[in-house]
């Protein structure tokens, strides 16, 4: 395995997290001038020089053993996705930008699924968080991600900077910041992706919040959960949801809402669904949302 440059720079983000107390490591005296666990003392929890710890920090070409990274990860305090995206880091760095990978396609037997599945929302996510394919009532949930331009398909483009998405979570900021996350995972697998990096700087230009998320070096792999909401049609609901993968392709997820037996949000799910016949809200097959490397 080589180093990148950004796995240097997840080492230093989580150990400035840490302050000595929090990682069990003594005071070992004078003044901090950075916040944080210092280098030594995370060499010294980790059982490695702090020469070699700054190595890894600085983004040498080393090559360390696994059970010194699990050493690190455990000084560090990292929880199980983060480790796994320091890992990914390590091993599928890039020295060279990415070449154009294959466009995305959905089945067309999954594309049959969602429209069976037509009483709840569900979406097909590929690389980035892109919506590759969604039925008509995630489209009357969210937005009509089948009339957008190519490009801007993407859940976390338009969870960050639609105004529509900031006023339909009612916890924004905790969806917002969990969908940052899931991209630093995709960056981790797939470093120097062309169009991943457009997404980040288009993000990054146009919202403060994602900025200081993306600094952060946050990474989330909730794969299900509960999102509350308040839809200008509808009114609140609360929605569970579960993001399964394809073992067809390990890149296309499948994210399905639903809401309680009974609820006043499967009420207004019902509502939402027969109430607004609308139009077919399918990503067309013929244009995918979002083309690698072009």
């Amino acid at each position: 395995m080589g180093q990148s440059a950004e796995f240097g720079k997840f080492l230093k983000v989580m150990r400035a997290r840490l302050s000595p107390d929090d990682a069990g490591a003594h005071e070992s005296g004078g003044a901090r001038r950075v916040p944080g666990l210092r280098r030594e003392e995370v060499a010294r929890l980790s059982g490695v020089s702090t020469d070699y710890y700054t190595r890894l920090e600085q983004g040498r070409n080393i090559h360390p053993s696994k059970a010194v990274l699990d050493s690190v990860a455990r000084a560090l305090r990292l929880d199980p996705g983060e480790q796994a995206h320091m890992m990914d880091l390590l091993e599928h760095c890039a020295s060279s930008a990415g070449s154009p990978g294959p466009v995305q396609k959905v089945r067309p037997a999954l594309r049959q699924l969602l429209d069976a599945v037509g009483d709840v929302p569900a979406l097909v996510l590929g690389r980035r968080a892109d919506v590759l394919a969604g039925n008509r009532l995630a489209h009357l949930l969210f937005t009509d991600f089948a009339a957008l331009p190519a490009a801007e398909r993407n859940l976390t483009r338009w969870i960050i900077l639609d105004p529509a998405a900031g006023a339909l979570f009612r916890d924004w900021k905790t969806v917002a910041a969990e969908a940052v996350g899931a991209l630093r995972m995709d960056v981790g697998r797939h470093p120097n992706d062309p169009q991943t990096n457009q997404l980040v700087g288009e993000l990054a230009v146009h919202s403060e919040h994602f900025r200081q998320w993306w600094a952060g070096h946050r990474v989330a792999t909730r794969s299900a959960g509960a999102v509350r909401l308040h839809h200008p049609v509808v009114g609140d609901l609360e929605l569970n949801f579960e993001t399964l993968s394809l073992p067809d392709d390990p890149d296309q997820l499948l994210r399905v809402y639903s809401a309680k037996a009974g609820s006043p949000s499967l009420d207004a799910l019902t509502l939402l669904n027969f109430g607004d016949l609308g139009t077919q809200a399918e990503v067309p097959a013929h244009e995918p949302a979002r083309r690698e490397g072009s």
